[in-house]
């Protein structure tokens, strides 16, 4: 596959006065058309700065960065705005402006100097509006929005500026949850219906390992490993990546989970959605639960045509409980 952009032996950072900050070096890298990559690491490992340099906001230290086999230093700042589109992760808010409005300014590339739009960049701006579904907020002001929809808003802009690439620096930062997925999932879906190339930074590691076609590791100590998540999982860099106390990166879902030390074993026996939900409010506790535990107690889950719980004593009686929470405080009185 032909790469859209290609860092070649890069070496980001800072020039002040007569002091070289480098921030990451030997940096060499692809970034493919159809593909939603995102870019992970600890805050102050350089991914701003990263960002920063791919957009040609600052200059590389050394080695280059090939746009479309070119160097992006070649590109004048005109040309460059119809190759690369940014979304920033500063909230936008120009309360005079509509959300049709602000996506029209993605097409400043390519207007005159009163950035006139031709029935034919209003036509581009309508489908940009319609691509991230907010067709119904169109003539809404930009300061009456969610966080969400301001940020589909910044992403309609960038698809009406047409670009190759789009760069976003922590676009679900502050969003909800379900929000976060919608945007992640709306990005994803675009690299596949418009074959752009989307590159974005993001402290949302587990929405990344699940939804990301290409996953960058950035880290001072081995500056930066690239590959899809489950190659990254297969190879060790992710769990090496987050190896710290209490996180464990489980190989089996991979996914990071929290890692429980626990004081005893129950052997639990059930299947299904109560025996997985048993299960993890009991590790959460700081119990082993499973069907492999040997224990002289244990406990019966039932599936979700039952609504209780039944703990087997050791005595050979047994004890009914109807909530997780009270199976947990039976084990709380126990321990006390």
């Amino acid at each position: 596959m032909e790469s859209c952009i290609t860092f070649k032996n890069l070496s980001i950072g800072y020039r002040p006065k007569h002091q070289l900050r480098v921030i990451a070096s030997a940096v060499s890298a692809s970034l493919q058309p159809g593909e939603l990559t995102c870019l992970i690491g600890a805050n102050g490992v350089g991914k701003s700065t990263l960002l920063r340099t791919l957009c040609g906001f600052q200059p590389a230290l050394d080695g280059e960065i090939l746009l479309q086999d070119q160097p992006l230093s070649a590109y004048p700042a005109q040309q460059l705005a119809r190759q690369i589109g940014v979304v920033l992760t500063s909230r936008v808010d120009v309360p005079q402006l509509s959300v049709k409005e602000i996506v029209g300014i993605g097409r400043s590339p390519y207007t005159n100097f009163w950035g006139t739009l031709t029935p034919a960049d209003q036509q581009i701006v309508d489908e940009a509006i319609h691509q991230v579904g907010i067709r119904h907020l169109a003539q809404r002001n930009i300061s009456e929005l969610s966080d969400g929809e301001r940020q589909k808003t910044m992403i309609a802009k960038a698809l009406a500026q047409q670009t190759r690439i789009i760069i976003l620096d922590e676009p679900t930062a502050f969003l909800d949850f379900p929000s976060k997925v919608e945007i992640m999932q709306l990005l994803h879906h675009l690299t596949r219906k418009t074959n752009k190339t989307i590159f974005m930074s993001t402290h949302d590691l587990e929405l990344a390992l699940q939804i990301s076609d290409k996953i960058w590791l950035m880290d001072k100590a081995n500056g930066i490993s690239t590959g899809t998540p489950e190659d990254l999982a297969l190879s060790g860099h992710l769990s090496n990546f987050f190896a710290r106390k209490g996180i464990v990166f489980d190989k089996d879902t991979g996914l990071f989970r929290i890692d429980n030390q626990f004081s005893r074993q129950i052997r639990l026996v059930g299947h299904g959605q109560k025996y997985a939900m048993v299960r993890k409010a009991l590790q959460r506790n700081g119990i082993l639960a499973n069907r492999e535990v040997e224990s002289n107690i244990w406990i019966e889950t039932g599936d979700l045509k039952t609504t209780y719980f039944i703990i087997h004593e050791t005595s050979g009686s047994t004890y009914i409980t109807q909530t997780i929470e009270e199976l947990l405080a039976y084990f709380d009185t126990e321990k006390s």
